[in-house]
């Protein structure tokens, strides 16, 4: 791997190594997933699917199906392939419990078992397709994040949001190596594309819900596409790739605008050679790689896989450049970020040392007055010049401790600028709502700040209920009203491309509004800009 990769690390991996910390912590809940599975009186419901029929669980307020197979395991001479369709099945196949998540390294919060048999999905709706209703539900993908190398769709409950109106669907995708790697020898042909297997599950779940979600009462002519950290990246890559075209209709990126920029085929594949031969394949031939065990795939590929490859099939280019050149779809996007996204990364890096989640850099050295400079430096990669001007737009002594002022400095380069940047380029060929969430006394599901803040995964539990997460502290009520309007949002603007609502309107993104997510009411706010220091990032 080149250096910059082989400094990456995985908030999973990250919040391992901090003293104390313990995924298996009291309160946890152990056995994952939708914790209501109490059924109504009456027979658990059956729904024909492609591939046959399948029993899941009724609820109150609606209905469960889990581990539902979208792909044919990607194993064997399957492995870094195209997914293909999952085989039939007779009598009826119990939809009842969660499949395994896709092979991810230790550390990961996700629980359950783990196989390579993993291209499953799974569907929360309150009602069936049936001739007493008139109008099918609007469908929300949900496209879990975890940097491509960790995470999977058991990892939230959507009983709250789905009992907004929208048939809710959470999907596993194969990740790490297994889903990322790029080298010349798993290309379909002499010089053909290689990687990105991950964004091509996603688009045969896509799929899938396009020919079978109408039996769970849902609507395949509107179909929203959500996810965040990575998985709002995954979105972004979906609003560019001319194949996902048609699969869905609306588009929310939830914390996903750091990875504008994506790795050019030559470079990740050379990264793919380094790979072979450190796990075991120095002959570099597919026949090997497709051997290897998952212990030596897990072991040798970079805990994050972010931000993806310019493969030439999935993306035949950059992110960022498809959406300043207008080449995307054009359907309604809500884009947003978290107040101060770096705070999570800079405050828990290993050996007291901070890492900065948008570059995925470890920072060499502990951050003091004297270091700030230095380390801005390294870890954006900019010229001492511009880190002497960054530190004087960010003087040091302006902020509680140095590791704060280099959180902000990282979190409005990485995340907040360029949110503001693909606001202003998608504004201007589809409707786009912008967001920032601000709670910043939002209560930690996976790790504390110090000082308390609104960082990177804060707003996840106003929207789902997270019941494998480490902490559950409890919301106040001003919280839950907040978390019941943006459930509300999210729902109205899968229905209709707009979050507005009776309760709360929300105005277009024109260069000024964004929306600040504060409870209990949010508040349109017209400042983003100038907190964040845009117009300085934007004239570098």
């Amino acid at each position: 791997m080149n250096s910059h990769y082989s400094r990456v690390l995985s908030l999973a991996a990250l919040l391992a190594a901090v003293p104390g910390f313990n995924l298996g912590a009291a309160g946890h809940n152990t056995s994952g997933g939708i914790a209501v599975v109490s059924s109504h009186s009456g027979q658990a419901p059956i729904v024909t699917i492609d591939g046959g029929r399948v029993r899941g669980l009724a609820v109150p307020g609606g209905y469960v199906f889990r581990g539902l197979p979208y792909g044919a395991p990607p194993t064997g001479r399957l492995r870094w392939r195209t997914p293909q369709p999952p085989a039939e099945w007779h009598g009826i196949r119990d939809a009842t419990t969660f499949a395994p998540s896709c092979p991810q390294a230790q550390g990961s919060f996700t629980l359950g078992p783990q196989d390579e048999d993993c291209l499953y999905l799974n569907v929360v709706t309150p009602r069936l397709n049936d001739r007493r209703h008139a109008n099918d539900l609007p469908v929300f993908v949900w496209i879990h994040g975890g940097g491509f190398t960790s995470g999977a769709g058991r990892d939230y409950d959507p009983i709250k949001l789905a009992a907004e109106g929208i048939v809710v669907v959470t999907v596993n995708y194969r990740l790490g190596a297994l889903g990322f790697l790029s080298h010349p020898a798993l290309a379909s042909w002499p010089g053909g594309s290689s990687g990105n297997y991950g964004l091509m599950d996603q688009q045969a779940a896509l799929r899938w819900v396009r020919f079978n979600i109408e039996q769970f009462g849902g609507d395949p002519d509107n179909v929203t596409i959500a996810g965040e950290s990575a998985g709002g990246t995954a979105v972004l890559a979906h609003l560019v790739s001319r194949g996902s075209r048609g699969l869905f209709h609306r588009a929310i990126v939830q914390s996903g605008s750091f990875a504008l920029t994506q790795q050019t085929l030559a470079s990740a594949e050379a990264d793919g050679r380094m790979f072979a031969h450190t796990a075991g394949c120095p002959n570099q031939h597919a026949e090997c790689l497709r051997n290897l065990s998952l212990d030596g795939l897990l072991s040798n590929f970079p805990p994050v896989a972010t931000p993806g490859v310019v493969d030439g099939r999935v993306l035949t280019e950059s992110i960022g450049t498809a959406l300043a050149g207008g080449r995307f779809a054009r359907v309604p996007i809500l884009n947003g970020t978290n107040h101060d996204e770096e705070r999570l990364f800079t405050l828990l890096g290993p050996f007291g040392l901070p890492v900065s989640g948008g570059t995925n850099v470890v920072v060499p050295e502990p951050v003091t007055p004297e270091s700030f400079q230095r380390v801005i430096a390294f870890v954006l990669g900019v010229s001492d010049e511009r880190a002497a001007a960054i530190a004087a737009e960010y003087p040091v002594n302006a902020y509680p401790t140095p590791i704060v002022a280099f959180s902000v400095v990282t979190g409005d380069a990485n995340f907040a600028c360029q949110a503001l940047q693909m606001n202003e380029w998608t504004s201007h060929r589809a409707p786009t709502f912008a967001y920032e969430f601000n709670d910043d006394a939002a209560p930690p599901r996976y790790a504390a700040t110090d000082p308390p803040v609104a960082t990177h995964l804060s707003e996840l539990a106003y929207l789902f209920d997270l019941p494998d997460a480490p902490f559950q502290a409890p919301f106040n009520p001003d919280q839950k009203a907040l978390a019941a309007r943006m459930r509300r949002a999210w729902a109205t603007f899968a229905l209709r491309g707009d979050p507005s609502s009776m309760a709360a309107s929300w105005l277009s993104f024109d260069g000024a509004f964004v929306m600040s997510l504060v409870p209990p009411r949010p508040q349109v706010a017209t400042d983003f800009a100038s907190r964040h220091h845009c117009s300085f990032w934007a004239a570098r």
